[in-house]
């Protein structure tokens, strides 16, 4: 882009450091204007240095600016309402690359300043809980794990998980610890996860509220399969899944037992006894459960 174009739009920056060429102490990152510094020369000097510079160069570039200018976050707001007002200069899919890459290094410095104003102490996270790292930031699933924990929307969590892991996606990742799983991965069970607890919440509001507006005794299902294989599933489900640590049905095996007992018939349509649905399981009694290829894999329907 020309820089002396006057089509494009101003914003009013308060501050217009720029230099001739021959006087640039850093002509990398130096706005260069060689007629009169006015506002549509800096505006067109400042645009025309967003194009020119790599992407991968943006932090660099915003930071020297940062240094240079006596007030940052003004300046800051009005790159950003630069931006905003010569959008079209940014129609082509590589520029709008540019445009996007600004936006979020803006938000993130105006972050940052508001961050310093408040004096607290920052918990540095320990270099084990980082699952990776690029130009501009650190990915760690421990720290977003805290921020999810914050959060009470199961919608706000998932939008928060599927923006992390566009951004790890995209990002041009300069180290990665082999210790921890990929942090895109991460991203995607944990919103496997909540889509798993709200189906099962789900089914048990269903429950709930057919138990609530039906006034007819609860019915025992007829289970058609082998006892073992029906008792099976629902150890499968108190100790060997687990969700977030814990199974996904937490209850002792009495209580289970009985719950079986008063919900169930067997494939014959008799009442199933007690004592051979606590026996079946008991952690110790491995033989009385199913074998592999006989058995109701629960963890596939998770």
């Amino acid at each position: 882009m020309n820089s002396k174009d006057q089509n494009m739009q101003t914003a009013p920056f308060v501050e217009l450091l720029a230099v001739p060429a021959a006087l640039a102490k850093n002509p990398l990152f130096d706005i260069i204007v060689e007629d009169k510094i006015t506002i549509q020369n800096y505006c067109n000097a400042l645009i025309a240095k967003i194009l020119e510079l790599k992407q991968s160069q943006f932090p660099a570039f915003i930071d020297y600016q940062f240094n240079q200018v006596k007030n940052p976050e003004i300046w800051i707001c009005k790159l950003e309402k630069l931006l905003a007002n010569n959008e079209a200069f940014f129609s082509s899919k590589t520029a709008m690359s540019r445009y996007n890459k600004l936006y979020f290094l803006i938000e993130k410095k105006r972050t940052e300043l508001q961050s310093s104003r408040v004096k607290e102490p920052v918990v540095k996270t320990p270099k084990k809980f980082i699952n990776a790292e690029s130009e501009d930031r650190h990915f760690s699933f421990y720290e977003l794990k805290k921020q999810l924990d914050n959060i009470n929307d199961d919608n706000q969590k998932i939008l928060l998980l599927t923006k992390e892991m566009f951004e790890y996606q995209q990002a041009n990742i300069e180290f990665i610890n082999q210790k921890t799983p990929f942090y895109d991965a991460q991203c995607t069970k944990e919103i496997e996860n909540i889509y798993a607890l709200q189906k099962i919440q789900a089914a048990i509001e269903e429950a709930q509220k057919l138990k609530l507006s039906s006034p007819i005794p609860n019915k025992k299902l007829k289970f058609n399969g082998n006892l073992n294989q029906l008792v099976d599933m629902f150890y499968q489900l108190n100790r060997e899944l687990f969700i977030d640590g814990k199974p996904y049905i937490d209850e002792n095996t009495n209580d289970l037992a009985d719950w079986i007992v008063n919900s169930f018939l067997d494939k014959e349509g008799k009442e199933i006894s007690p004592l051979t649905v606590k026996t079946i399981l008991k952690p110790s009694k491995e033989d009385k459960r199913p074998n592999t290829h006989k058995r109701l894999d629960i963890d596939k329907l998770l």
